[in-house]
């Protein structure tokens, strides 16, 4: 499975198959282990065990690691969903409420929104399935929902709109 991370400033891909993790061309073995309890993970690379003390935020993918007295805000995400993100964020880049439009084909899963609502940019309104994968789609602008066009179970296809916002 491959992983996008953002930590420090830089962005890296990292795949993981079973135990080995391959960065940049590196391939090394890996291990985790959580202590039970306790908010710390045992990470070892290669011959190194390293003690990481991991606190997820309430969006998805997001972290913040203390790891050998330093301490970095993390995103660790799918390929599928950092580019659904991607999306995202090029289209928060308009003036004005920007429309919920689906980045790929799928199936609406669920509506976490209705017609008079107030949103806030990168709140989740639309759940849809796409390739056996459940994306949250997220606003891109705040504003107030003005209309909803789909409905749990409707399919969709690339770039329909699914919500408008005022």
């Amino acid at each position: 499975m491959k992983y996008i991370v953002d930590i420090g400033g830089e962005r890296l891909e990292v795949e993981l198959d079973g135990e080995t993790a391959r960065i940049g061309g590196n391939a090394r073995p890996v291990h985790l282990a959580d202590i039970e309890g306790t908010p710390v993970y045992l990470v070892g690379i290669g011959d190194r065990v390293h003690r990481v003390a991991a606190r997820r935020h309430a969006e998805r993918g997001r972290y913040t690691l203390r790891f050998d007295g330093w301490r970095f805000e993390a995103e660790a995400l799918d390929e599928r969903t950092r580019a659904i993100r991607d999306l995202t964020a090029a289209q928060a880049t308009h003036a004005g409420p920007q429309p919920v439009t689906a980045p790929m084909p799928g199936l609406i899963v669920r509506v976490h929104v209705k017609p008079g609502d107030s949103v806030t940019q990168g709140q989740g309104v639309v759940s849809m399935e796409a390739m056996k994968m459940e994306n949250e789609l997220r606003a891109a602008t705040s504003g107030t929902v003005k209309a909803v066009l789909v409905k749990p179970g409707q399919a969709v296809e690339k770039g329909a709109v699914l919500l408008e916002l005022a």
